[in-house]
């Protein structure tokens, strides 16, 4: 009985530690999120969405951002930024600012977007060089990840 038990507590051990593994670090401060870019040499991935109300946006999340195979690919290529725009819960007025003006000056209209974009700060003053962007594709993680991975190879620094 104590061999199972020990048996047992070492699997759910392992799931939680790999469960703890296989979690993805989305930023919302986008200054935060362009420091640690530069200072890995990884893009940008930036998820416009409206996290409480956009079907679409709810479905990529389940068909493809939760997947292992994301969480893997994420982890080694780009740095994550998740760019709410809700309807039941309320932005810090600072993030909200920071999320319109986004929007703007990627000129998003639809949501789920995502932008792939490099950035850079010179004199105060951030430029972002767009890469491409999609939106929800069908065929989960597989097929999403091979459109993403054409988009950056695409625009390889050579």
């Amino acid at each position: 009985m104590k061999k199972i038990f020990l048996i047992l507590l070492m699997t759910f051990g392992s799931l939680l530690v790999n469960a703890q593994k296989s979690k993805l670090t989305w930023h919302t401060n986008i200054d935060k999120a362009m420091a640690i870019s530069n200072k890995e040499k990884k893009p940008l991935l930036l998820f416009f969405t409206g996290s409480d109300w956009c079907g679409w946006c709810i479905r990529l999340q389940k068909e493809v951002f939760y997947k292992k195979e994301f969480v893997k690919w994420a982890k080694d290529n780009v740095v994550l930024v998740e760019l709410d725009f809700p309807r039941k819960k309320q932005l810090d007025p600072a993030l909200q600012q920071q999320n319109y003006s986004l929007q703007s000056a990627f000129q998003v209209q639809g949501y789920p977007t995502v932008w792939f974009v490099n950035s850079e700060t010179r004199e105060g003053k951030t430029n972002f060089t767009q890469l491409g962007s999609t939106g929800y594709v069908a065929g989960g993680p597989e097929v999403w990840i091979s459109g993403a991975n054409q988009i950056l190879t695409n625009n390889k620094k050579g």
